[in-house]
């Protein structure tokens, strides 16, 4: 595996972990807000609209500038709609965080994968995305348990304060990407 190829697997790793801790917890988190079951799928929706939108368009954008910088500017993005579920007290401030998160994922999501087939080895393709898509699902497993404990041990706000933070070391790190070989 050549470096770039583990810049990309290892700050992914880290930022699906801090993604995944919230989870499935959305749903608690949106009744406590005074949400409904409907809420609950009225966000989840718009988070999965408005990434498909904006995945095709700016994928399509990507081709014709650089990958590197619209996938940082997302994993950036990411983090900062984290933080802004600290000030989620409605559905609609919730609606608005998701749509936030949509964009941010849609900058990350074909770049990321364009800049991993760049880096890859193609002799090894199989074990390369197996590893991306397979370490991606485990650490996320294991990141719900670990939110759904600091949620029940502390609050919202630590999950999300956490979340963001390591959402942060993962742009960080994802930032390397720039270093030359």
């Amino acid at each position: 595996m050549n470096r770039k190829e583990k810049i990309l697997l290892y700050g992914n790793n880290l930022w699906n972990f801090a993604d995944g801790m919230f989870g499935p917890l959305i749903a608690v988190f949106t009744e406590r807000i005074g949400g409904s079951i409907l809420d609950i799928s009225s966000a989840w929706a718009i988070y999965l609209i408005v990434t498909g939108i904006f995945v095709i368009l700016i994928g399509k954008y990507s081709d014709y500038h650089s990958k590197e910088r619209i996938m940082i500017s997302g994993y950036a993005l990411t983090a900062l709609f984290t933080f802004c579920y600290l000030l989620v007290q409605t559905p609609v401030h919730l609606f608005m965080v998701q749509a936030g998160l949509g964009l941010a994922l849609a900058l990350c999501n074909p770049t990321w994968c364009a800049l991993y087939g760049k880096y890859s080895s193609q002799e090894t393709a199989g074990l390369t995305w197996g590893l991306a898509d397979g370490e991606a699902k485990i650490l996320t497993g294991i990141a719900i348990v670990i939110g759904g404990f600091i949620v029940k041990t502390f609050s919202f706000e630590t999950l999300f304060i956490t979340m963001g933070s390591l959402q942060i070391l993962a742009t960080l790190y994802q930032m390397k990407i720039f270093e030359k070989s």
